[in-house]
């Protein structure tokens, strides 16, 4: 169960700190300051945070091409993990991906890492290729959804979302 503190907005570049050292302790090869910087500054981009009474218990981010929206990272705080943050960064970048056109949904995730890609199926997305050496000495699956501004996409969200307050 999420906890009622919890509370999702936007990324400010005032948060970059907390966010880089988030991301440290959570990718081999992390994202500089510099980088998010630049994401931030993209129009068509969307990064959100997951706060705890203002500490940082997650972020995840979204670029938007055409009609597709591409997932280009999610990080979940070790204290937070397993308690449905992932799933509400998910949700509100899904959210915001509809709100701006999107049609398509995708990203690449480890081949090892399991537990995202079992989110990631929550949320319709299936395997549709590999890329090799993606994460230097380690592969990614290609995972899409398709038609997530259509209502039986729509349903889905609706049980995932009813599933966070449950």
């Amino acid at each position: 169960m999420v906890r009622v503190g919890l509370t999702y907005r936007s990324m400010e570049p005032a948060d970059l700190s907390a966010v880089t050292a988030l991301e440290q302790a959570t990718y081999a090869t992390p994202w500089s300051e510099q980088v998010f910087r630049d994401e931030l500054a993209q129009t068509d981009r969307i990064y959100l945070l997951a706060e705890d009474d203002g500490a940082l218990a997650g972020y995840a981010g979204l670029m938007l091409v055409g009609d597709e929206a591409h997932v280009t990272t999610v990080a979940v705080d070790d204290a937070w993990r397993g308690k449905k943050v992932g799933t509400g960064l998910m949700i509100r970048l899904i959210d915001g991906a509809i709100h701006n056109g999107a049609a398509h949904l995708t990203l690449e995730v480890r081949a090892s890492n399991v537990i995202a890609q079992d989110l990631y199926r929550r949320f319709g997305m299936a395997p549709v290729g590999v890329r090799k050496n993606y994460y230097q000495t380690e592969d990614a699956l290609i995972m899409w959804a398709h038609d997530i501004s259509g209502p039986e996409y729509g349903e889905r969200i609706s049980q995932i979302r009813e599933g966070l307050s449950a």
